[in-house]
């Protein structure tokens, strides 16, 4: 690799996920010249993906990979062989001789949300404050144009957070318009406008720190990276960052004066604000929407989206189809009490 002996007949491949920090000498004719691109796969890779990892694995008649894959939008190769192992563990937990559907939806749960902290017990009132902070979220986000369709809403802790709204994209997406950032901006609001409307401003608590964090980072790289700031105009107003490696330093330079500075600090203020306020006049608008959906939380714990199509059409939610296994139902359909112990429940967080 010299670049003066020609050794025909050798090809020297290497793979990174972090071409962005290789030595420029590694990059230069006669070494690894030629690169090529891995991106995620789309839904036709991602279902030959799973078809490959199946092969070993017994499955039930209703294993439908392309469904799978359609469910499945962002998840890499060893994403997708972590999804079929978690199904494969989840049947053995259960004594099942083939694995089913079913283990493969409580498989991509676990990935997407993390999973359940069953041994963390929750006192009534936490329980009550999470279950109005996600369904904040999961009204808010299903309102707004352009945001992904709620996908669950759980308040059972998961990771290092106390309940869920997962949000999960119908299609493969390669860029975000203004206004879907502006709705997902206002989504991670809800919970905190929902705890804000239901218990008071003092009784707001820190479970909104996360989607805080989010929407602030959002919002700035609006007005200084992507150019969706009417002020600002199309000008990339961020600071250069060196990388700590192969000899390099922190670095940072500063390409803008504190007049601008100021002025983009005002922009991510105004557009924070005009989510906050919108996310607000949506919770508001729907209180009585929030009520029935916190409701449905504090029984069931996790509801799916057909039980959120029937809140927000106005009707009565129907229970899991887990619930009747599990929990018990009556003849006539009604709902038996649990007897479970097992804590109640925020990504969106």
């Amino acid at each position: 690799m010299d670049g003066f002996e020609g050794n025909e007949g050798v090809i020297v491949i290497a793979a990174t996920n972090r071409p962005d920090v290789l030595d420029p000498a590694l990059l230069r004719p006669g070494r690894f010249d030629r690169q090529v691109t891995v991106p995620l796969p789309d839904i036709r890779g991602r279902e030959q993906i799973l078809k490959v990892h199946m092969k070993k694995t017994p499955l039930a008649n209703d294993v439908k990979p392309k469904i799978l894959a359609r469910g499945t939008p962002g998840f890499s190769g060893a994403d997708l062989a972590n999804l079929v192992n978690e199904a494969a563990l989840f049947a053995a937990r259960a004594s099942k001789k083939i694995v089913e559907m079913s283990d493969f939806e409580k498989a991509k749960d676990k990935i997407l949300m993390g999973g359940e902290r069953k041994s963390m017990v929750m006192s009534d009132d936490e329980k009550k404050l999470t279950a109005y902070h996600e369904a904040g979220h999961a009204i808010v986000g299903r309102l707004v144009p352009e945001h992904d369709p709620v996908y669950k809403v759980s308040i059972i802790p998961r990771g290092m957070a106390l309940g869920v709204t997962m949000f999960l994209p119908e299609e493969d997406r390669y860029s975000n318009s203004k206004q879907r950032i502006n709705s997902m901006i206002a989504a991670l609001f809800g919970g905190r406008v929902a705890e804000e409307e239901i218990f008071g401003k003092d009784a707001v608590t820190t479970g909104a720190s996360n989607d805080i964090e989010r929407a602030t980072a959002l919002a700035r790289n609006m007005v200084t990276k992507w150019g969706l700031s009417n002020k600002m105009g199309p000008l990339a107003y961020a600071e250069e960052e060196g990388e700590i490696f192969l000899g390099k330093t922190v670095s940072k330079q500063k390409t803008v004066s504190n007049e601008t500075a100021s002025t983009i600090d005002a922009e991510i203020r105004k557009i924070v604000d005009e989510q906050y306020n919108r996310a607000k006049k949506l919770v508001k608008d729907n209180i009585d929407k929030m009520h029935a959906m916190a409701e449905a939380l504090m029984k069931w714990e996790t509801i799916d989206s057909k039980q959120i199509d029937d809140i927000m059409s106005g009707k009565k939610p129907s229970p899991p189809e887990s619930w009747s296994d599990d929990d018990g139902s009556d003849s006539d359909g009604g709902v038996k009490p649990s007897t479970k112990t097992s804590p109640v429940s925020t990504p969106v967080s």
